[in-house]
């Protein structure tokens, strides 16, 4: 991460851990950024008012303030290190546990001419030590879980009644041990963050922070360095509560707690034991870290998890009122037609984005669009595959035109509902055809919902009404008043008038009389 500007999702991180009390050099291990980088990211946070009691600033806040005050990390351009030829070197040698003073000889052979503090500052910037006194590896109550994903084999897959590839996913709480596990047929991030959510639910609170592998699972891998799994879980942290807290590479003594956990679910949860599905697999996980691993003698604490579990519990954070519906963030290139892909389905998104990238935040019901942390579509989830979801706003003026029906097809479907749903669209369209059109459009779908024979009851009865618009129509079917027919016939049918006479006597009875 050294040299690199920070992402603003990076910038607002660091803002939420300034404010939860982190020290500079934890979130500088987390962040896998050097600690005077956080040291000026603070001094900015706190002269910009970022760490008051005030509600955590958005994306858009953060880049508009950074857009103003330029990034706290930028340093002017200085010479290049004489070290930096003989980079991939020093990497090598140092990989292989060559001194600074070897290291140094060794460049001299080379043609080196610098001197020992130049290497020295070469080496301190590019492995950025942290000094060994730090790394504990006993934690208070509620401080810390650990996550990791263990290959569990072949199971049946009742949803696609196949044998799949299994995995066995492990949270362990590190002061007490006591542990959450569960089978899985993939590691998507939306099912990584969902076994969180689980996880949690099952230890009825959330830990301070949450250390992940950083090796050997793919998902694991990916929220720690992919952009898009890596802004779904951080919105889970976030609700939460919780830290990320990535394991160093090449340091399996920080991760491991859950490491052993899985090996112990591995070795005698599964081991030797077959099941009908997942399903039967994971009840009997479920059993068997209450009636066995909660109940073991630890061979580390040396007391039962489940005993320690009782001190830990009241130090987790409590749940959040609201439980989080997991987030999927994807990338999305807006093409010509003005939509994007996601999972084989098309969305639309405003025209004047043509060609850029746009980020993509899908649930299970809706799907965001959103441009520069600026949301500028929403739209329900698809329901099957290649599926469009096109709002008409978001096409260019020019072309919506020539993809809405053309008057005349819109009569004839009308008139294939009824006389009156036909005379309604006529004088609909009459005056302004174009203007009137998505109205005469909304009149016909009607039937698809009510039903042709309910439809021509509405249109006549708006008719009798002299109630010519889309809104008539629909509160009409909406409130039944369709079925009242009566009240339409004596409108539509009116009875004669009763004469009415102004004057008693004829017009000859009142002209003057003629002389003989």
């Amino acid at each position: 991460m050294a040299g690199r500007r920070k992402d603003v999702l990076d910038i607002r991180e660091m803002v939420r851990r300034f404010r939860l009390g982190e020290r500079d050099r934890r979130i500088a291990r987390d962040l896998a950024t050097s600690r005077n980088t956080v040291a000026k990211y603070r001094a900015w946070a706190r002269k910009e008012g970022f760490l008051g009691p005030e509600d955590l600033p958005g994306p858009g806040v953060i880049e508009a303030r950074l857009q103003e005050t330029g990034s706290p990390d930028r340093e002017k351009s200085g010479p290049t290190s004489l070290v930096e030829a003989h980079r991939a070197f020093v990497v090598e040698k140092r990989e292989a546990g060559v001194e600074v003073t070897a290291l140094l000889a060794l460049l001299r052979e080379r043609g080196f001419t610098g001197s020992y503090s130049a290497v020295l500052r070469f080496v301190q910037k590019l492995e950025d030590r942290e000094p060994e006194k730090f790394l504990r590896i006993e934690v208070a109550p509620g401080e810390e879980a650990q996550v990791d994903f263990g290959y569990a084999g072949l199971l049946f897959d009742p949803l696609t009644q196949t044998l799949r590839r299994a995995w066995v996913f492990v949270m362990t709480l590190s002061f007490s041990r006591h542990q959450y596990s569960e089978i899985v047929f993939d590691q998507r991030v939306e099912t990584f963050v969902a076994l969180h959510v689980r996880a949690f639910e099952w230890f009825g609170g959330v830990p301070h922070r949450v250390v992940i592998d950083n090796l050997k699972a793919g998902i694991t891998r990916a929220v720690l360095h992919d952009a898009e799994a890596q802004r779904s879980y951080r919105e889970a942290a976030e609700h939460y509560g919780f830290l990320i807290a990535p394991c160093r590479p090449r340091t399996p003594r920080h991760k491991g707690k859950v490491e052993s956990g899985v090996r112990y679910v591995k070795r005698n949860a599964l081991a030797g034991r077959s099941f009908p599905s997942v399903v039967e697999a994971n009840e009997h996980l479920r059993r068997w870290c209450l009636e066995t691993a909660g109940l073991r003698d630890h061979g580390t604490t040396h007391e039962a998890p489940l005993t320690r579990f009782e001190v830990e519990r009241g130090a987790l954070r409590g749940l959040p009122v609201r439980r989080f519906e997991v987030v999927v963030w994807k990338k999305a290139t807006l093409h010509r037609d003005c939509h994007v892909v996601f999972e084989s389905s098309f969305y639309s998104a405003p025209h004047r984005f043509v060609g850029e990238v746009l980020w993509l935040r899908a649930t299970a019901t809706s799907v965001e669009i959103h441009a520069d942390h600026e949301r500028v579509a929403t739209h329900t989830r698809a329901a099957r595959r290649g599926e469009r979801k096109t709002l008409d706003d978001h096409l260019p003026p020019g072309k919506l035109l020539g993809l809405l029906p053309a008057p005349k097809a819109v009569q004839e479907a009308a008139s294939k509902v009824g006389p009156a749903t036909a005379e309604f669209v006529e004088t609909l369209l009459g005056e302004r055809p174009v203007d009137r059109l998505r109205g005469a459009q909304g009149v016909v779908r009607l039937a698809e919902r009510h039903g042709s024979r309910r439809l021509e009851a509405a249109c006549r009865r708006a008719l009798a009404f002299g109630e010519v618009r889309y809104v008539t129509v629909k509160k009409i079917l909406e409130k039944a008043l369709d079925l009242d027919e009566d009240v339409v016939t004596s409108f539509a049918v009116p009875a004669p008038l009763p004469r009415t006479s102004t004057f008693a006597r004829t017009s000859a009875e009142l002209a003057p009389s003629t002389p003989n």
